[in-house]
C-alpha cells in the first residue's frame, strides 16, 4: 500500500476536489489511521474517537492531518470520500473495473486485474481525445 490515492471528484457537485498543497503521500496509511478514519466516517467525534483509540483529542487532530497530507485531502468529508473509493475502509474498492479501482489495486501495492487495465485504458483514451478535442477548439 505505497501508492497515493489521487483526489477524486466532489460527492456533490461532480466536480474536481482540490488537494493539499503538497500533495498526496507515497506512503500508507498506518493501522492506526485507518481505525480512526473508519470511525470518523461513521460520524464519529474527536473525543469520541480519542476515547475508543486511547488518545487524547488533540491527538485524534494532529492525527487527521497527517491522514489528510497522505491522502491529498482538504478535509475530512473529502477525506472519507477518497479512502471509502480506493477500498480503505471496507478493504475493496467501491468501483471495479474502472479507473478508480485500478488506483485502488495500486494503493494496495496489487497488480491491477485484467478487468481494471481495461478500465484504466479506455479512461486514459478518453482523456486523450478531451485534450485532443480542446486543443483543435482552442485553435
Amino acid at each position: 500500500m505505497t501508492a497515493p490515492v489521487q483526489p477524486g471528484l466532489s460527492a456533490s457537485s461532480g466536480g474536481p476536489v482540490p488537494s493539499s498543497r503538497r500533495g498526496p503521500s507515497r506512503r500508507p496509511l498506518s493501522p492506526h489511521q485507518l481505525d480512526a478514519l473508519r470511525l470518523a466516517s461513521l460520524g464519529k467525534t474527536h473525543t469520541e474517537i480519542g476515547r475508543q483509540l486511547l488518545i487524547e483529542p488533540t491527538s485524534v487532530g494532529k492525527l487527521f492531518t497527517e491522514v489528510f497530507r497522505k491522502l491529498g485531502a482538504v478535509n475530512m468529508p473529502n477525506a472519507v470520500l477518497l479512502a471509502a473509493r480506493a477500498g480503505l475502509l471496507d478493504g475493496k474498492p467501491q468501483r471495479h473495473g474502472d479507473h478508480a479501482g485500478f488506483a485502488a489495486h495500486r494503493y494496495r501495492k496489487e497488480e491491477p486485474c485484467d478487468a481494471c487495465w481495461e478500465g484504466e485504458r479506455a479512461y486514459r483514451a478518453d482523456r486523450r481525445a478531451v485534450r485532443k478535442a480542446a486543443r483543435q477548439h482552442a485553435a
